[in-house]
């Protein structure tokens, strides 16, 4: 008998504060990964996705963090356009903190004063030598046929390094999702609006995010009564 796929774990607020601090003291990046786990946990966005973001997707010409990022339909896993919504204030001074690394270490430097001196183009995330992450061709089986899309494999296992490090069982990119996914659900009791958030076509797609955290969700009421 087959084995059941394994989720990405959904983060209580405890288990991410861990994840941020262990994240802060631990690897050659600390400003960057701690970046990275913000944007993941606000913003819901996918890992691929995120490998893709540039500069200029991120930041106004005049250098302030754009609230509202685009993400245009041929970087998204579905191919459907959709926005993302960058207005935690720890997620922006995260980004902050990362851009002035790689001033220090000349990264992706521009000669104009626009985007901070970055150059447009550039992508967001680097690796530790200062490269955009390399992305794999793969095929999905689909109802209409076998589809090629890009996957950022080697910027996923940097995540999962991540959770590994704070002891999260099963943590991953995915994780941010999932647990952004619960924060709303408890907040709205819409799942309309989680569906919106995370991009889906199909409620049915969004159900998957929701099941073990409305779970959590019954539990916190049971203590409550």
């Amino acid at each position: 008998m087959p084995n059941p796929t394994r989720q990405a774990t959904s983060l209580r607020p405890g288990q991410f504060r861990h994840l941020i601090r262990v994240a802060g003291v631990t690897g050659r990046m600390p400003e960057r990964d701690q970046m990275l786990l913000w944007i993941t946990h606000t913003t819901g966005i996918r890992v691929t996705e995120l490998a893709l973001l540039r500069i200029d997707n991120v930041l106004y010409p005049s250098g302030a963090i754009r609230e509202e990022v685009y993400l245009r339909a041929e970087i998204t896993k579905g191919c459907r356009a959709r926005n993302i919504h960058l207005t935690h204030p720890r997620c922006h001074a995260a980004i902050d903190a990362w851009l002035e690394v790689r001033h220090r270490r000349a990264w992706g430097l521009s000669r104009e004063c626009a985007y901070r001196g970055l150059m447009p183009d550039s992508k967001l995330v680097l690796t530790h030598k200062g490269r955009a992450f390399e992305l794999a061709s793969k095929k999905r089986e689909l109802e209409s046929g076998p589809r090629e899309y890009r996957a950022c494999d080697a910027l996923q296992q940097t995540m999962s390094r991540l959770y590994r490090q704070a002891g999260i069982k099963l943590g991953s990119s995915h994780s941010g999702r999932r647990t952004l996914a619960a924060r709303l659900l408890a907040a709205t009791g819409d799942v309309e609006t989680v569906q919106a958030v995370l991009g889906h076509s199909e409620l049915d797609h969004t159900k998957p995010y929701l099941s073990v955290d409305q779970e959590t969700i019954r539990r916190a009421f049971e203590l409550a009564l």
